[in-house]
């Protein structure tokens, strides 16, 4: 019979601690310290508390813990003298139904590893969902972190044990985080449309207005019907809107969403997961048939990441009062329009501009994100709540020197764009790192028709430029600006600069972040309170309606814009409870 809270808080240490038996390997102190700590409001606070207990431990401790677990597929396997909790996971993921190659490069991994590290391999090898992950996709792990620094893949190894002792954890209680797994599910259904060239590939690439794009939008639309709201359609300029009506007609709505593009071979989660956790929501509530006394509207956004157009955020901008309509002229790489590829869409332009919302029928905006930074995962936290947006510019850019030839060309005749660039990114690198929490990026770099022999006449670049006020990020702009106008002179190079979007930076209104953080408590998450270096949907919102964010934490060490970006079920769970707890905050703030 599964166990409960009210049994563990009530139960004596040594019945309390056998409730707990086998959620860390052999490592029965860990949960013994934690229940010291008794009470538990709920199973993310007993989770918390025992990450804690082993951050208290120490290094020697720590890697005695991951000394105790057994490797994955190795000696303890075939002796079978796995724990009962090891030999379920490693049947779950497939490791006792090896093939014999399987195997082979398995052992011969976990050998290198430990020749590497002094420790076994630990990967929470039934996944982000739960229900275990498959072999190559272990076998992927395992390569790429071989690679990793002792310093990380101690850390690494912990918090994968902590995922582990999270699903025992859960299956120990009888929880399943439903919510999350609908979630995350809806995600993965979702990513399966990408773009060609990239989709054989099984990466996932979807930029504004192609095939895919327009399929992720259909799907979004389907699910939010499917869901149970009241008001489904995509908009002038691609957006998918749900309202969910409140129980009271004329009442204000809560707006919320997030967007569904991505950067080329992305990862699954950014953007997305700010629509699914409130659909998810709006769900329950038809399920329930309940109504609130606030309306909830969902905005699936068309566009946000900036890839296709030099147009970033421009499907929230349509909802500001603030598309720009020279917008419509820009080419993509194609040589297409934006105009024309609404037209192909069957978008309206004429239409855009009646997107503008009245801030008077709204209370506010909120979004969910997953966080696209290390930091949750470091503190083993799933939920952060964001004090404010960074201010961003963005520029395009392209040296123009001379091109000639490598061999006969001296070092002090050259004209080289390319030699130019490389020292702004140098000087914008050090510069940013002056301010301890401003970042400046050179993301796009090209020598168009580079040749090994030649110098290199022109240089494309990009640069991306952030700090959480906008006086600092004007004033990093501002001496990277005059560097590369000094670098050029010096050089005998001129330079053309293209700014492509600026945003201000946004404070989250004190209110709705302590909604947030009244939904965290609720939940017995642990107040994390932290600044988005990211640019979100939220920043332009900011501009006509209070907004706050909540940050989810990312696994892999909090990577986005890659495929490894990921999250777990559990995260995504409370996730949506915390969502519900805000919606049950304004429900009572409106009797």
């Amino acid at each position: 019979m599964p166990i409960t809270l009210d049994q563990l808080n009530a139960a004596s240490p040594s019945e309390a601690l056998q409730m707990l038996d086998g959620l860390y390997e052999h490592s029965s102190w860990i949960a013994e310290r934690a229940l010291a700590q008794r009470p538990f409001a709920s199973l993310a606070q007993l989770k918390h508390t025992m990450t804690r207990v082993l951050d208290a431990a120490g290094r020697e401790a720590q890697i005695g813990l991951i000394r105790a677990h057994p490797e994955l597929a190795g000696k303890a396997m075939v002796s079978k003298t796995l724990t009962a909790e090891s030999t379920n996971e490693q049947t779950k993921a497939g490791l006792t139904q090896c093939t014999p190659q399987e195997f082979a490069r398995i052992q011969q991994l976990n050998a290198d590893y430990n020749a590497k590290f002094g420790w076994p391999f630990i990967l929470a090898v039934r996944g982000p969902r739960g229900t275990g992950l498959h072999k190559a996709k272990i076998i992927a792990a395992f390569e790429r972190r071989l690679h990793g620094h002792p310093d990380f893949e101690l850390q690494e190894c912990l918090r994968n044990i902590h995922r582990i002792a999270e699903i025992r954890l859960n299956d120990k209680f009888g929880f399943e985080p439903l919510d999350g797994q609908r979630v995350w599910d809806w995600q993965e259904a979702l990513a399966q449309h990408s773009e060609p060239g990239y989709a054989e590939n099984g990466q996932l690439t979807v930029t504004y207005l192609t095939d895919a794009h327009r399929a992720c939008a259909r799907e979004i639309s389907d699910g939010m019907r499917a869901c149970g709201f009241d008001e489904v359609a995509i908009d002038a300029v691609g957006n998918v809107v749900g309202r969910y009506h409140p129980a009271i007609p004329g009442a204000r709505y809560l707006m919320t969403g997030s967007h569904y593009d991505t950067v080329r071979n992305g990862g699954r989660y950014d953007g997305r997961l700010g629509i699914f956790v409130p659909m998810a929501c709006v769900q329950k509530l038809h399920a329930d048939g309940r109504r609130l006394p606030v309306g909830i509207e969902v905005i699936a956004f068309a566009e946000e990441e900036g890839q296709r157009y030099k147009a970033t955020f421009l499907a929230s901008s349509a909802l500001t009062g603030h598309f720009k309509p020279d917008w419509l002229d820009q080419k993509d790489a194609e040589g297409v329009t934006m105009r024309t590829a609404m037209q192909q869409a069957g978008l309206r332009v004429e239409e855009i501009p009646g997107l503008q919302r009245d801030p008077a029928h709204y209370l506010g905006f909120v979004e969910v994100h997953i966080e696209q930074g290390p930091v949750l995962n470091e503190l083993n936290l799933p939920l952060g709540i964001v004090t404010s947006i960074n201010g961003s510019v963005r520029y395009v850019g392209e040296v123009l020197g001379m091109a000639s030839h490598a061999g006969t060309t001296p070092m002090d005749r050259r004209r080289d764009a390319a030699a130019a660039v490389a020292e702004l990114i140098l000087y914008a690198e050090e510069r940013a790192a002056q301010d301890g929490d401003s970042v400046a990026t050179v993301g796009m770099l090209q020598v168009p028709n580079g040749s090994i022999n030649v110098v290199p006449g022109a240089c494309r670049f990009s640069l991306d430029l952030r700090a959480p006020t906008n006086a600092q990020r004007d004033a990093l702009a501002r001496d990277v600006l005059d560097r590369l106008q000094e670098i050029c002179t010096r050089r005998g190079v001129r330079h053309t600069l293209e700014e492509t979007m600026r945003a201000a930076a946004a404070p989250s209104t004190a209110a709705w972040q302590a909604r947030w953080e009244r939904a965290c408590t609720a939940l017995g998450v642990p107040l994390y309170r932290m600044p988005s270096g990211a640019g979100h949907d939220a920043m332009k919102l900011h501009e006509i309606l209070p907004q706050a964010m909540l940050f989810v934490r990312g696994e892999n060490s909090g990577i986005s814009h890659n495929p490894l970006e990921s999250s777990t079920a559990d995260d995504m769970d409370l996730a949506v409870k915390a969502f519900d707890h805000l919606l049950l905050q304004l429900a009572t703030e409106s009797l």
